[in-house]
């Protein structure tokens, strides 16, 4: 199934972390360990957010609810929460390692926010 994670210890370590950004942006990390069950098999809870200066979210990874995906004509359903929020929408996210999942956060935190700077 998964196999052992060198980087989760790094991952619950930023749990309840904010990271202020440039022009009042910032970041909320939360992650914590759970029983693995049939959404959330890797056993880690977790939401990586970034706010913009009005507090709201623009950028998620999270896996506290089910969402539901495009169709596909052909495919198998996938069975874990694990999402993106990016603004209004909420695309599939597939959980890997706690380093990925922060590598993933981050990049798309950078694009985001260099999106912002060029208007």
């Amino acid at each position: 199934m998964f196999k052992h994670d060198t980087t989760l210890e790094y991952l619950l370590l930023l749990n309840g972390e904010v990271f202020p950004m440039d022009n009042g942006f910032w970041t909320k990390i939360e992650a914590y360990q759970i029983t693995p069950n049939e959404h959330i098999p890797h056993g880690i809870r977790y939401s990586l957010t970034l706010h913009d200066r009005n507090n709201i979210r623009i950028l998620g990874f999270d896996n506290a609810h089910r969402f539901k995906s495009k169709k596909k004509k052909y495919g198998a359903r996938k069975v874990t929460w694990d999402h993106k929020h990016q603004k209004t929408e909420i695309f599939a996210y597939e959980y890997e390692t706690a380093g990925q999942l922060l590598e993933d956060f981050w990049t798309a935190v950078n694009l985001m926010m260099n999106n912002i700077e060029k208007g």
